[in-house]
């Protein structure tokens, strides 16, 4: 069985994202307190359900506390799921629901939605190390869907898959990110008139970037800082490591440097490549 586990914070995009699930064929379950989970899933199995996805979160009260128990019985029994952590930072989860009007699941008499969403984060803490992060925090629906179809695509028995990521500063750091490189003390295209409007994956900022000895220092630093540790993280069985490269805005230094990383492992492991902040 493909089993796809979902968590993450109230307005993080779970609904989203199980849709496209759904939409892709899986059976989905929302909403599923922990401690049935072993028992569903095993009764999905002998029906002959094939891929499956549940969503376990804070509405679960704290059934969900019996969420990394209920993932280790699942292990036992030769069931292996990939767990799936959607985020996004307290200011965006709060105009998220600040839009929609809706309650937070801890919204209380005496407690606030800042505070509610606090409390939510700290409960999460143990769950969201259990798999992939994703920030969706800057991510439209249609993006979250193609990140998470590419999530339900990757085939775990291949190992780890390698993410080079690129985004900008000025729109926070991604919170799904293993590895950060601050790219903003290269010289930047922004300043070239001709080169504003293009991004790092243009022709005339690439050449522009490869002219720049400060920028071929980094890039190869950063080469050799994945590839030296590479291989202690597929020791670790890590199914995901997500290396990103900020600028300022994110569309050229940080673009570039994504780009040509992921082309230069592209040999070594299964590589995706993510741009935050590109329309």
């Amino acid at each position: 069985m493909d089993l796809i586990l979902i968590s993450g914070l109230s307005g993080s995009g779970k609904t989203v994202a199980l849709h496209m699930l759904e939409d892709s064929g899986y059976y989905c379950v929302d909403n599923l307190p922990s401690s049935l989970l072993h028992s569903l899933v095993r009764e999905l199995r002998d029906e002959g359900y094939e891929r499956v996805a549940v969503a376990v979160d804070i509405r679960g009260g704290y059934s969900l506390l019996q969420l990394p128990g209920a993932v280790r019985d699942l292990q036992k029994a030769e069931m292996q799921p990939r767990f799936l952590f959607l985020d996004a930072r307290d200011d965006i989860l709060l105009k998220r629901f600040s839009e929609t009007r809706r309650s937070h699941p801890l919204a209380s008499t005496g407690r606030s939605l800042a505070e509610s969403i606090a409390e939510e984060r700290r409960r999460m803490e143990e769950i969201a190390a259990l798999g992939h992060h994703i920030d969706t925090s800057d991510l439209k629906a249609g993006a979250l869907r193609e990140w998470v179809r590419q999530f339900a695509q990757a085939d775990p028995e291949r190992g780890l898959t390698l993410m080079f990521e690129s985004f900008g500063f000025k729109h926070g750091l991604p919170l799904d990110a293993d590895f950060v490189f601050d790219a903003r003390c290269l010289p930047n295209p922004h300043y070239e008139s001709e080169l504003r409007p293009l991004t790092g994956k243009d022709a005339p900022v690439i050449d522009y970037l490869e002219a720049q000895p400060d920028v071929l220092a980094m890039r190869d630093d950063i080469q050799r800082f994945v590839a030296t540790w590479l291989p202690a993280f597929v020791r670790d069985n890590r199914n995901y490591l997500t290396v990103a490269i900020g600028c300022t805005g994110g569309q050229h230094r940080s673009v570039y440097l994504a780009e040509w990383l992921a082309r230069a492992f592209a040999g070594q492991a299964r590589v995706l490549v993510r741009h935050r902040n590109l329309p």
